[in-house]
């Protein structure tokens, strides 16, 4: 996960009870049974702004409602499974359509009030309605339904059929407050004023937010810290349309287990107006407060970052730990943002190796090294290789950090370095690879294949990308023995998984 963006408290990391039946996950939708003759241009049975009655039978990907209305599939942002709504019609295609869900009149028992005032509004949460126990059997659903309709792959079954075991969900017992890291975009509002907050969903409006149930609360008081000084120093918020503005993105990075605080400013200028005053406002209202850094992106992009970072005050990193080890993370730096959960996942990850001490170990995607550190401890060598020259820097700074001397980075394309390493008779046990959402590149899994060793390991945050590469893994000579889904940002949609295939071949 060393190049993909992330949309506290911890937690135990223990697996939760999943009493409850899995939802299942939405499947594309068939072609349309019409309920009667067609009334628009598109060949659906509805008229846009005809209200219907929507039974609900599954979630899409991004948590909207599955619903059906005479045979027809309706997708409604806020229902649920097993629910009966009256819903309106917002836009058709031929075979499905969209609609606002107007009054539930059936509810499902999984249906809860969320706690959060502007999730309706806000994109950062997507199930926040839906009770947390059966958010983490969906997500296993989800998992199951991806491994079988994109995967081809069997899985085994509560009746005795043998295939993959996908294991239950691995949840929170507190599932709130676990972000350590904050990005949030800057603009104005109606009256010019400076909000930050996140986007609404499907849009680039942003709604204010001063409190984020999923954040840290360290990071909510630095965007409410941040907000109140450009306000006081009268900084101009970006906008959008215009290019015109300072200030676009306000960044806060907190040390769950250190109490340091990383502030980061990302500008649309080089110069940052009234530097001096800045620093002195933050330092005396942000507690554990070790790093200021600005970060320059002129550009019209949708990309948070640009090229060049600063450091306007204090230290370049701030130190946190994830079971024991101390990582330095720096301003741009890949660092999980549920640290508990991320421990539970880098264990499964370590235990799926089965490290005697021995192995030679090959991390792809190595980032700054976290899962390769995790490993190190057990393994007789552990290679990390990133395409990012930076998070190479940082790994082999972290290795240092902890005094790892089992541990070695190298710079490039894992699918380049990797058969340069065996020609120089570094010969792998197991490999490791833990992607970008986009999965694993083609060459990388040829590559994977070319090596054969024992054991692959990989670390998923997308499952269908995952079921696609397993196929191909698969197809190449490996059995796929495991999954454990772990739910790395409860209330969203996301899940991430870990994985050990087994050398199958001849």
């Amino acid at each position: 996960m060393s190049r993909r963006q992330s949309k506290g408290a911890g937690g135990s990391g223990k697996p939760m009870k999943q009493g409850k039946p899995a939802v299942q996950a939405a499947k594309p939708p068939k072609q349309a049974r019409s309920a009667r003759p067609a009334k628009s241009d598109s060949d659906a049975p509805f008229q846009k702004n005809e209200e219907v009655t929507v039974e609900f039978v599954g979630l899409t990907h991004d948590g909207e409602g599955v619903g059906r209305a005479g045979g027809y599939t309706l997708f409604v942002q806020g229902g649920l499974p097993g629910e009966t709504a009256r819903a309106r019609v917002m836009k058709l295609k031929k075979q499905y359509g969209y609609a606002r869900l107007e009054e539930l009149v059936k509810t499902s028992p999984d249906r809860q009030n969320p706690p959060c005032d502007i999730f309706k509004e806000c994109g950062g949460c997507q199930l926040q309605h839906m009770d947390y126990a059966a958010q983490l059997a969906w997500k296993r659903q989800s998992v199951v339904d991806n491994l079988k309709r994109i995967g081809k792959l069997q899985v085994a079954g509560e009746d005795g059929e043998e295939g993959i075991v996908v294991h239950p969900t691995v949840g929170m017992d507190n599932p709130w407050r676990y972000r350590n890291k904050a990005a949030v975009p800057v603009g104005a509002a109606d009256d010019g004023q400076l909000i930050a907050g996140f986007y609404a969903r499907g849009t680039h409006r942003i709604i204010d937010m001063d409190d984020c149930l999923i954040q840290h609360d360290r990071n909510d008081e630095v965007v409410r810290v941040v907000k109140k000084v450009a306000h006081e120093l009268r900084i101009q918020p970006y906008n959008e349309e215009t290019g015109q503005g300072v200030l676009r993105h306000v960044m806060a990075r907190t040390g769950v287990v250190s109490g340091e605080v990383m502030v980061v400013l990302v500008t649309n200028t080089q110069r940052m107006p009234r530097q001096p005053e800045w620093i002195e406002h933050l330092r005396k209202q942000i507690p554990g407060l070790k790093s200021i850094v600005q970060n320059v992106n002129d550009r019209t992009t949708n990309a948070i970052f640009g090229d060049e970072t600063r450091v306007l005050w204090g230290s370049e990193v701030i130190y946190d730990e994830l079971d024991g080890i101390r990582f330095a993370i720096s301003a741009r730096s890949f660092y999980q943002v549920n640290p508990a959960q991320t421990v539970s996942l880098y264990r499964k990850a370590v235990e799926y190796a089965a490290l005697t001490g021995k192995e030679r170990v090959i991390d792809a995607y190595c980032g700054i090294g976290t899962i390769s550190l995790f490993l190190a401890r057990q393994a007789g060598h552990v290679y990390g290789v990133e395409i990012v020259p930076e998070a190479i820097a940082d790994a082999r700074r972290n290795a240092e950090l902890n005094g790892i001397e089992n541990a070695s980075f190298e710079a490039g394309p894992a699918e380049v370095v990797m058969p340069r390493w065996r020609k120089e008779g570094i010969e792998a046990d197991v490999i490791v690879v833990d992607p970008p959402r986009k999965g694993c590149d083609p060459a990388l899994l040829d590559t994977i294949l070319a090596l054969q060793p024992e054991r692959v390991v990989y670390v998923s945050c997308n499952p269908s990308t995952l079921a696609r590469d397993l196929r191909v893994l698969e197809d190449g000579g490996y059995r796929t023995v495991e999954v454990t889904p772990v739910d790395m940002f409860p209330h969203t949609v996301h899940v991430e998984c870990t994985v050990l295939l087994k050398w199958a071949g001849e």
